[in-house]
């Protein structure tokens, strides 16, 4: 009787393509079998590549700044002239750098928007909603550090405005505010932290958020709204949507040269409404190297995505009941900023579930909230005049009753009140971001 041999038989044939030894053949079959609803609302898809395309300039141009950047006091301002005036094309890849992070978060907000006005964020795709919100915020992140690297007068004084804001809060504000500045002063131990946080920190988290965010896109699709006029059948991913998608990130690659080219000599409002929301032109320009034993020059304000909150927190009176004004203003954004985490959560009606009373309750006491700071700003105003708080208000308190009345008449039907809040919430974003532009 012979022994059996011991050796092992022939393996499996895997697959003799490159493809399949790597695994690309997974990626491929998705990319197949990937397919897009066509209905009335499906230009907002778009929006989500545009801003991965964007992001994409971002990390290009990043790493091109990099090589020449050099993160410390007394070198930041040379470093970053240096780029503008001495690299081939340096001027060129800072342009590209600065102007799309502001169109970045322009496309995140509107891609946001049309997320939660056409209730994509209902069951099963929550978590698609906060791990889009927690890119958002990263994002954010990005622009509030990235501001003080050029190390120049601008940027110094409103990142220390907008780092002594923290301040404000509660048992450890503080602690936030010496974690942040690297200690009591906006100072070199600051810059070294932003960059740090900017390129190191920042990246990590957003390169995982953004692999959990595209891979519950892919395990979920795309969400058709509820009562949307269905178009044909959908579209598949590869090549018809691709194709398109690809068309719109040359017309916004088109857009950022257009921008950049005729920002420094374009008369004012002619790149309307890029020019009045972060203005290219100041963007473009260094000006003065920071000095901190300097006063801040007038009109120091942070960039057009915070103008809300400045101005909202600038509104609010010194005490209110007794309380500090600044510290209510950013415990109610802390609350804000949960609240729209939580959405997906809290609005039960976009699930096919009846609204609960209490969200109608909460949602029209941070309405009722929103109203007040914005009104209470309003009146405050000379320029804009106490009329207009007092007409917004009234408007947005009947618009409230109204949206509540229609939910109790509409059976089986959508709630109303989340749309309302979310609209109420933009309008008071835009009026703030315009009366902090003009006054």
């Amino acid at each position: 009787m012979e022994p059996r041999s011991s050796s092992p038989g022939p393996e499996p044939d895997r697959g003799s393509s490159w493809g399949a030894r790597l695994g690309l053949d997974l990626f491929k079959s998705l990319a197949e079998h990937k397919t897009v609803p066509r209905h009335q609302h499906t230009i907002w898809y778009y929006m989500g590549g545009m801003a991965l395309f964007l992001f994409m300039v971002q990390v290009a141009t990043g790493i091109l700044l990099l090589l020449y950047y050099r993160p410390s006091s007394t070198e930041a301002y040379e470093s970053v002239q240096f780029i503008m005036t001495k690299v081939s094309w340096g001027w060129l890849v800072r342009s590209l750098h600065s102007i799309s992070a502001n169109l970045l978060v322009l496309v995140l907000l509107v891609h946001l928007g049309s997320v939660y006005f056409l209730r994509a964020y209902r069951k099963p795709r929550e978590f698609t909603w906060v791990s889009g919100i927690a890119l958002f915020f990263l994002f954010l992140g990005f622009g509030f550090s990235g501001y003080l690297l050029p190390w120049n007068e601008l940027a110094y004084f409103a990142t220390a405005v907008g780092t002594d804001i923290p301040g404000a809060m509660p048992g450890m504000g503080e602690f936030v505010v010496r974690l942040l500045r690297g200690g009591p002063d906006v100072t070199g131990a600051t810059l070294s932290r932003f960059y740090g946080l900017h390129v190191a920190i920042l990246p990590a988290l957003t390169t995982v958020v953004m692999g959990l965010h595209l891979y519950q896109v892919q395990l979920h699709g795309m969400s058709t709204p509820k009562r949307a006029r269905i178009k044909g059948p959908p579209m598949p991913f590869v090549p018809h949507f691709l194709l398109r998608d690809l068309v719109g990130w040359f017309a916004i690659l088109g857009l950022l040269i257009t921008i950049i080219v005729l920002a420094p000599t374009a008369p004012k409002g002619a790149l309307f409404p890029f020019d009045f929301l972060f203005d290219p032109k100041h963007l473009l320009e260094l000006g003065n190297k920071a000095d901190p034993f300097s006063s801040a020059a007038a009109g120091i304000k942070p960039e057009w995505y915070f103008l809300f909150m400045y101005q909202a927190l600038k509104m609010i009176p010194a005490t209110v009941l007794g309380l500090e004004g600044e510290m209510l203003g950013v415990l109610a954004f802390g609350v804000g900023g949960l609240v729209l985490v939580l959405v997906p959560f809290l609005d039960r009606g976009a699930s096919g579930l009846p609204p609960h009373p209490l969200a109608r309750a909460a949602g029209s006491a941070i309405i009722a909230v929103g109203l007040a700071l914005a009104a209470l700003g309003t009146f405050c105003m000379v320029e804009m005049g106490s009329t207009l708080g007092i007409v917004g208000g009234v408007i947005a308190g009947l618009w409230i009753v109204v949206s509540v009345v229609l939910d109790r008449r509409r059976r089986g039907a959508e709630s109303l009140l989340f749309p309302s809040l979310g609209l109420l919430t933009v309008l008071f974003i835009v009026a703030m971001t315009i009366v902090g532009r003009l006054s």
